[in-house]
């Protein structure tokens, strides 16, 4: 079974930047999709930002602040968020497909990390 690892998380201010990370074990991480998805408090689950081969996709909210990468030596993925607001505070999740098709929604991600905090303030 896969086991996934966050880190990164903390607090910045509004501006700021941070990078997240996710650590993946127990599957082929290459082949199949990686997600990041954020829940803040009282609200549902949102997608962020896919990755699979060599294609991205980002949720409108993030686009042009956020960059999901990947390295498949490391069986990492990670999150480069820039231009940080208020509103990006919740806490962020990484997932692992449960196919190689990806997607923009949780249910289609059945392997999640246990979640890193990320506080911006203004």
């Amino acid at each position: 079974q896969v086991q996934l690892v966050e880190s990164g998380g903390g607090l910045v201010q509004a501006g700021g930047s941070l990078r997240l990370s996710c650590a993946a074990s127990g599957r082929t991480f290459s082949n199949y999709p990686m997600g990041w998805f954020r829940q803040a408090p009282g609200k549902e689950r949102a997608f962020v930002a896919t990755i699979w081969s060599s294609y991205t996709y980002y949720a409108d909210s993030v686009k042009g602040r956020f960059t999901i990468s990947r390295d498949n030596a490391q069986n990492t993925v990670f999150l480069q968020m820039n231009s940080l607001k208020p509103e990006d505070a919740a806490v962020y999740y990484c997932a692992m497909g449960r196919t190689v098709v990806p997607s923009t929604h949780p249910g289609e991600y059945n392997y999640w990390g246990q979640g890193t905090h990320v506080t911006v303030s203004s």
